[in-house]
């Protein structure tokens, strides 16, 4: 993959406006500015309400971190963000989420789910990003589990991370040197199309033999 488009305001080259967006996100759940808020500092204003979204999204929605975070990779997948994809797979991994759920969908293969909340979420993601849609089963076994609270907080985590692939991918924003790429681990770049998302299996892993 070549480098950024764009150069990245750091510390030192900030304006008071970057650097006030800057402490606020070091200091918060984050802990370090990476990925799209590098690009969104050029614009102080923008930065700020992307990153106060953005840890709502991530951090304080009624969903549990591991469905959070599996809503994220569906979509990170999708538009085939590195960064979104490496940064998400270790907080999945932390959040209690199967190995093997997280590896099934970085090959894009059918995950195959024990747990019917990780199953609808997955479910509603995918739909969503193949097509802009998603059907009267998948959304009513969504609210009816979550309410509207929940259904409106994952549709917005969606589009949002939606948004955050996009602005990797246009600017090429690239992994910090401490990280290692999975989705693309020999360097090639990525495909020019969006990635299929496989249905999950229809059978629960609980019920297989």
């Amino acid at each position: 993959m070549t480098g950024a488009r764009i150069a990245f305001p750091t510390p030192e080259t900030m304006s008071p406006e970057q650097r006030q967006v800057h402490d606020s996100v070091v200091s918060g759940p984050r802990g370090v500015v990476i990925g799209p808020l590098r690009a969104a500092l050029h614009s102080p204003e923008l930065a700020d309400r992307w990153q106060q979204l953005g840890a709502f999204l991530r951090f304080r929605t009624c969903l549990p971190p591991r469905l959070n975070e599996l809503a994220i990779l569906v979509t990170g997948r999708r538009w085939n963000s590195e960064l979104e994809w490496v940064v998400h797979a270790d907080a999945a991994l932390k959040a209690g989420l199967d190995p093997a759920i997280i590896e099934a969908i970085r090959q894009s293969e059918p995950p195959r789910f024990s747990d019917d909340q990780e199953a609808e979420i997955y479910a509603y993601a995918r739909e969503m990003q193949l097509t802009g849609q998603v059907s009267d089963p998948t959304y009513n076994a969504v609210l009816k589990r979550w309410q509207e609270r929940g259904v409106v907080e994952l549709t917005a985590l969606i589009g949002y991370y939606t948004m955050v692939s996009m602005t990797l991918n246009a600017h090429r924003i690239p992994l910090p040197d401490s990280m290692t790429p999975q989705l693309y681990p020999n360097g090639e770049a990525p495909p020019t199309a969006l990635s299929t998302l496989a249905a999950a299996h229809s059978t629960p892993a609980k019920d297989q033999p």
